[in-house]
Order: C-alpha cells, then structure tokens, then sequence
C-alpha cells in the first residue's frame, strides 16, 4: 500500500518566498510623539514590546490535515494542484471520512471528487462510503467542498433509524440537512426492494425528520393507489409519541368495528403510556391503558388496566343485554442491585370475573381457560445486625366461575431467624444442647371474603377478620444407634382475635342465638414430637454390558407427635327447652386461624422414600466417568396412626412416583391413595380392614397419572438459551393450549440475532423442522365403588417450518371422556423478508375467531399494514 501525508500549507509557503523578492517595506519614524504633558508618560519595558511583522501571511487553504491512501496509486499533480487516488482510496479530514474506487482532490475549487470503479467483468464496485459523524451514507458519486461542505450526490443509499433511503440526486446544503430527487423509502435491504415509497422530492434532516410532496407506495415495483399528497416520517432517535392506528372488522351481534385505535406517549426516558379505545356500532365501546416503566439498577415494570361497556344486540331484540367489565393488571420488578436488605414486587391481576369470557378484544389463551385470578404486592425488609427480617404484603385470588373473591388486606409476617442459644465457645456445636434451635415467627392478617357483585364497595369490609399469631419452635438433632438422626422438637402457638362468638338461649323462640362480641380474647396451645430418620444406600453393580451400576437410595422416616387435649376453651349452652340439654362451642370457630385444637392427638406417622439411578458408559467412549440416569426419581409412601383415636385408626397410605425417560423428554408422574378400611352397602367407611370383609390389602379410592412429552427434528439448545428463556420455557403453560392474539400495535422489529441467521434450503435430503409437545391427564375415582374415570384428556401442540419462510401450528386437545375436542387453534406465518404475514384461526367453540395481519416488520413503518379480526360472537350471559 502507497501512504502519504500532504499539508496543503506548502503551497502557501512557496507563494511566500516568490512575493518577498519584490516586496518594499517602508519605515516610518518611531520618534515623532506628540508630547503633552511629560508627566503624565508612562515607560514602557522594551522586552515586553511585540514585534509587528510587516508581512501580512496568507490565510492557508485548508484548517486541518487531509490524510490519505490508496492500495493502486497516487498521483500528485502539483500543477494543477491535485491528488488522484485510485483502488480502495481513503481520505480522511476533520471528522469526515471517505472511501472509494477512485477519489480526486482538487485544491484549486476545494472539491474531492469520488466514485467506484468497473472491475474486470464490468460491474461497478467500490462504491464511495461518506462518513462525517454519526451519519454514513453510500452513493455512485460524490462531490464534497471541504470548505464549505457541501456536496452533491448521485446515487444516495443512507439507512435512518432502520430505514433505508435512496436517492436520484442529492444536494448536501449542510451537515445535517440534504435535498434529495427522485427518493425512495423503505425497510428493505434488497439491491431491488421489496416495497418502497415512491416521492419526487424530499428534504431530510439527519435524526430529525423527512418531509416530503406526494408520495406513492409501489410493491414489487408495482405503483399502487395509495398516493398521499405530503409524507412526513419521523427519524428522531429512540422512542416517540404517535398515533396508534386502529384495526377493523364486524361481528353479527355488536356490527362494525374499530378496535385498538389511540395515542403512544413517550412522557421520558422512564415512562411511557399508550391511551387506547374501541368503538363498536352498536354503541359499545371500550377504552385501555397501558404503560411501561423503567429505572436502571432500581426497578421495572408495567401497568394495563381495561374497561369496556358492551351491549349485544340491538334495542328491543329478546337477547338485547348489557354489560359492564374491568381488569387491572401490574407487574412490578426490582432490580438485585437496588437494595440487598429490602425488596418490593408486585403481580396483579384482578377484574370482574367474565372479563375473559366476556371481552371483545382480549386474547389471551390462557388467562380464558384458567378459571383462577390471583395478585400479590409485598415488602420484604432485612434488619441487619439483627436475626429479624419482616415481609408485608396485599393478597388476592378469585374463583371466576363461583365469582368468589379472598383478600388479605394487609398480611403482616416477622421472622426470627434459627439462633443457638446454647452454643459453645467460638460458637461450637458438639451435643444436643449446643445444637438447640430457637426460632420465633409473628404473623397478622386482616382477611376479606366477598362476591365480585360488592368488589370495591364498602360492603365487602363488613365481614372482615383479623388476627395475629405467634410461634415459638424449639428442635434439636443427635445421633442414635450410629446411623440414625433422631430429632425431637417442641412447638407453642398463641393467636389473638378481636371478636368471638357468644352463643344464647332464647326462651321465647326456642332456639339458640349467635351474636359476634367484639373485644380482645387469645387461646393457647403447645405440642411435641420426635422423629427418627436414615438414609440406605444399595449399589448392584454389573460385569458386562454398558450398564455399570444401579444404585438404590432408601430414605425411611418415623415420627411421634403429641398434642393435649385443648377443649377447655370450648363454651356450653342451652340447646332446647330442657335445661340439662347443652351445646358445646368454641368461641373461636370463626377466626381465621381456627379453633383450639380438641381432643387429644397422639400419632405415629411413617413415610418412606426411594430413588434409582444407573451408571452407563458407552463401549467407544473415551469418557472417564459414567454418565448418571435417573430411573425413578421418586416413589414415595405416607401414612400414619392415630392412638388416640377409638376407630379408624389408621389414615390412607399416599403414593406417588415420578420420573423422567428418553433423555428428560417424557415427563411421567402417578399417584394414587390406598385406603385399608372397608365401606359399607351405603359407602361409609367401617372399622373393619378391608381385606378381613373379603377384599384386598388395600381399597384403591383414587389415581391419577399425567405424561408431558416433547419432541423435536433438532437438538435442545438449552445450553445457548439465558436464565430468562429457560424459565419462560419451563413455566409455558400457554404452549401447549395455544398462543395469544396479540394487537398489531405490539409489533416489533426483528431481533439483531435473526437478522445475521442465514436459512438454506436443500433441493434433495431436505430437512424440515418440526417440534410436538404432548400432555396427556387421567383421574380414576373410586371412593364409592363406582369406578369412575372423572377426566381423561390430551393435549397437543406442534409446529412445521415447512419452508425457510413458512410456518405451520396447530395446538388443540381431545377429551376422551365426552368425546369432544378441545379449545383448538390454527396458526400460519409467512416471512416476506421486510414483510410479515400472520393467520391464526380458532375454527371452532366458544372463542371462536380468526386474525389475519400482513405488514411491514419495522416499528418506524408500523402503519404500512393490512389487518383484519373477526370477534368471536358471545353472548353476555
């Protein structure tokens, strides 16, 4: 490579020795000063003078140095006073950099001259790259004064904010704004773009704004009708408020609509907020709120909330109705880094009870088939120095279908964490003593049950309750017998109320009568228990064959508990007319944390749990360990033995297993109750063993199994996901029930990553990417004898990328008791490159509906769309 440095200042150097030649300098006399008063002078210090140099310099041609090189030639024509650079020529001067095939610098009109060059098979290569800034542009050919840095170009191709514009003709008036002739806009990186927006002319400002005259869209080089008169497209950085444009469609009972219409607000850097409403002709209407916060290193989150008013059918119709419904959803995170001793999180997600059911326009899946809203707001706070912490927080959950509603409003919790009072010195822990554990818990809720008809209503607080409870736990642990841990532990508990039941007899009526008594009361209970537990651990080791070893973990475990008989809080009575006829209560049957405890509880409880797994080493492994499977990763039983009891003595024996096969991807977990008593002619349970009245060990009374199965035509890049896609991906419930129908205003630009992913598709031995996920449930209930399968379902999800750019799914589910398919949906999706066409239709039921989309992938041209829904005809109640 040829390198050179020219300072264009010896040009002006060589003009400065040829005009000294002739130059005459004429003196003047210093010695002629007016003197007025010889007082009044003031001596100047010769050294401090500054000599005037007569010569006047010329002012140099350029303010900075030109650097430049090329990889063929440089030519300097000092004649002519001009610099030609050919093949991967670069000059670079100020802040402007410049790249290309042939590059001439003439001093003479301040214009670099720069385009490409033809290569040997005749195409135009090495076109000019402009760089002054931020900005960057590619053009054919440029023409640049770097005095006044203007330019004309020919051939534009600059990208804005994810926005490509070419231009005809270009005149650069400044640095940030240029002219352009003949545009054309678009998302498409295509040499011939898929789409464009055809303008005759335009002046665009760098990161600001384009406006232009009339403007036609043209796809596929097609000019279509859609022409505007004036075209206005924002390039300003980051995020900015805007119209959001509506989606249209009709249904048979609410007429035509427009749906998801409003305004984004860009409020600042934190927050944001976009204002949305619906309009129906049938006069039904409804309107959103949705925004989104963030604050770096503190926290995160966003807030929806959504009201509408509908009405179905018409006025005067027999199935006219109307119908009100709301849903208020928020989500709050903070970020670790904030705080490590406090934490604030939110999840809410509450509303009527039909809004799901009931909505025109909320999709989503699986919110419609869960019949349970639930939220939480909580503060957790750590005292440090102290074994304290203290968490409070706001509950809710609701039953949609019983339309039931619980709240804690609030709920109190304060934890003491695990001391050892009786430690040794240096905190030593070397006998039951010093291993004693102390730990001490204080919990208060005020709790609030109501119908969603009284929700926000001063009538949902007039059957509040509230107490406080404390525990005080008391455990240890030593060795016995060498191999078995034996820990006994000892428990009191204190609850407060500030009400309690007062039972009367009224003679007049004859019939007892409940009043609630406000004022403080308090019970008290205690207890003990002890338990015995081991660990077995069996290796069956294997001479031949892949297989190594199978080892067998056996985790028995015996415990003793022991609580007296707390009846003495309990209150008698009168029940009838007879005086001895008495009635026995406790006045605390109604607080939240029950009642003391009666009659006297003595028990042995026994559970038993196993786990297998497998050493296998491949034959031509070169590994140097086994590699561990798992082949029943539990099987667990539990049961116990009331000794205080008179009768029924013994509970029903628990059992559940579970384990994963075929490389973790089937999913198998069974579990079953085993009852030893017998039932009799009516179904209630005797006292008689079940295999003394003729029958088997144990009386089978319910099971369940369920299978979740996931296949794939590729491997599982577990490994290549974050902690955030592996999470997402384990909890989706909504995988398999199908995805939400999300409003075209939530669509957003291709990630960075898929942009650079390049798709090959194989004329022959092609392969086609597929994935399948099953989940397959079975309940067998027989506590009557009747033998009755309660439910049995399964349920599918798959998609096909039959393409590189075509994607099929479908995710439904059988009912195999009522022989019916379940909630079913169809999706299709079409890569068009810098378009996006998506079809996802629920054929059949309820919900039953389709969207269609086709639109520009890039938010900036967002609005370039097609999309229509159909809303899915319910009815209201």
């Amino acid at each position: 490579m040829i390198f050179s440095i020219v300072n264009f200042t010896a040009y002006t150097q060589e003009i400065k020795e040829k005009s000294s030649e002739n130059f005459k300098v004429k003196l003047k006399d210093t010695i002629k000063i007016s003197i007025k008063d010889s007082l009044a002078l003031i001596s100047k210090d010769s050294l401090s003078l500054k000599p005037k140099d007569s010569i006047a310099k010329p002012k140099e041609f350029l303010e900075s140095i030109i650097v430049h090189n090329a990889d063929s030639l440089i030519r300097q024509d000092l004649k002519n006073k001009k610099v030609l650079l050919y093949k991967n020529a670069h000059v670079n001067y100020n802040d402007i950099d410049l790249t290309a095939g042939f590059i001439e610098i003439d001093n003479n009109t301040s214009i670099i001259t720069a385009k490409g060059i033809k290569d040997s098979i005749g195409s135009y290569s090495q076109r000019p790259v402009f760089k002054q800034g931020s900005e960057e542009s590619t053009q054919d050919t440029i023409k640049f004064n770097f005095k006044t840095e203007k330019a004309k170009i020919w051939g534009l191709r600059t990208e804005q904010q994810g926005i490509i514009i070419r231009g005809e003709v270009s005149k650069k008036h400044n640095d940030s704004v240029v002219f352009i002739k003949n545009i054309k806009i678009t998302t498409s990186e295509k040499e011939h773009p898929d789409y464009y927006i055809d303008i005759k002319k335009a002046k665009f400002i760098q990161d600001k704004k384009l406006v232009a005259g009339a403007s036609q869209l043209v796809i596929a080089d097609v000019p279509t009708p859609l022409v505007l008169p004036f075209a206005y497209v924002p390039l300003t950085k980051g995020r900015t408020s805007g119209v959001l444009m509506p989606t249209w469609g009709e249904n048979s009972r609410q007429g035509y609509f427009l749906q998801n219409g409003g305004y984004y607000f860009v409020v600042n850097d934190n927050f944001d907020l976009a204002l949305l409403g619906d309009i129906y002709t049938n006069g039904s209407w409804g309107m959103r709120a949705e925004s989104g916060y963030a604050k770096r290193y503190r926290f995160s989150g966003n807030f929806n909330f959504k009201y509408e008013n509908l009405i179905n059918s018409l006025r005067g119709f027999d199935d006219y109705s109307k119908s009100t419904n709301y849903n208020i959803r928020w989500s709050h995170r903070q970020d670790t880094k904030a705080s490590p001793n406090s934490r604030f999180s939110a999840s809410v997600n509450l509303g009527s009870s039909k809004y799901y059911r009931e909505s025109l326009n909320e999709y989503n899946t699986n919110a419609f088939l869960n019949n349970n809203l639930s939220s939480s707001v909580s503060y957790y706070k750590k005292f440090v120095g102290t074994p304290f912490n203290m968490s409070m927080s706001v509950t809710h959950s609701q039953n949609t279908n019983t339309e039931e509603i619980n709240m804690t409003l609030p709920s109190l919790q304060v934890n003491m964490d695990r001391i050892y009072p009786f430690t040794g010195k240096n905190g030593a822990k070397t006998n039951a003593l010093q291993k004693t554990g102390l730990t001490y818990s204080l919990k208060g809720d005020n709790r609030i049950k109501t119908q969603d008809s009284l929700f926000f209503k001063k009538e949902m607080f007039q059957d509040a309750k509230s107490g406080i409870q404390q525990n005080i736990s008391l455990n240890t642990n030593m060795k016995a017998l060498k191999f078995f841990t034996l820990s006994p532990s000892a428990n009191y508990k204190e609850v407060w109320y500030f009400d309690r039941l007062s039972k009367t007899f009224d003679d007049v009526n004859n019939a007892v009568v409940t009043d609630t008594v406000t004022g403080f009361s308090s019970f008290r209970e205690y207890s003990g228990a002890v338990s015995l537990s081991t660990t077995f651990y069996g290796m069956f080791k294997f001479k031949k064959g892949s297989l190594e070893a199978i080892r067998h973990v056996v985790r028995p475990s015996v415990s003793y508990s022991y609580r007296p008989d707390f009846s003495s809080y309990n209150e008698r009575v009168q029940k009838t007319a007879d005086p001895n006829d008495y009635l026995e209560y406790s006045p605390f049957q109604n607080g939240i944390y029950g009642s003391p405890g009666t009659g006297i509880s003595n028990s042995l409880n026994f559970s038993l749990a196993n786990n297998l797994e497998a050493k296998v080493r491949k034959k031509d492994s070169t590994e140097t360990e086994a590699k561990k499977i798992i082949l029943l990763n539990n099987l667990n039983f539990n049961t116990s033995y009331n000794m205080a009891a008179d009768s029924l003595k013994w509970s029903p024996v628990g059992v559940n297993a579970g384990t994963k096969i075929f490389k973790d991807k089937l999913s198998l977990n069974v579990r079953a109750t085993l009852d030893p008593y017998a039932i009799d002619a009516n179904g209630r349970k005797i006292n008689t063993f079940n295999i003394n009245n003729g029958g088997s060990l144990f009386r089978l009374t319910n099971a369940g199994v369920t299978m979740n199965y996931s296949l794939s035509s590729k491997k599982d890049d577990k490994g290549k996901k974050s902690a955030e896609e592996k999470n997402a991906q384990e909890n989706n419930s909504e995988g398999i029930f199908g995805e939400d129908l999300d409003v075209t205003n939530k669509q957003a630009d291709n990630k960075a990553s898929d942009k650079n992913k390049v798709k090959e598709t194989k004329l022959y031995q092609s392969k086609i990417p597929w994935t399948l996920k099953l989940a397959y449930s079975l309940n067998y209930n027989n506590s009557n004898r009747q033998q009755e399968i309660s439910s049995n379902s399964l349920m599918f999800s798959g998609d096909v990328e039959l393409t590189p750019k075509w994607n099929v799914g479908v995710s439904s589910g059988y009912d195999i008791k009522n022989q019916g398919f379940t909630y079913t949906q169809l999706r299709f999706s079409r890569d068009l490159d810098s378009w996006k066409l998506n079809f996802n239709w629920v054929p059949f039921g309820e919900r039953q509906t389709y969207y269609f989309f086709i639109g520009v992938k890039s938010s900036m041209l967002s609005d370039l769309k097609y999309d229509k829904r159909q809303v899915p005809d319910r009815r209201l109640f």
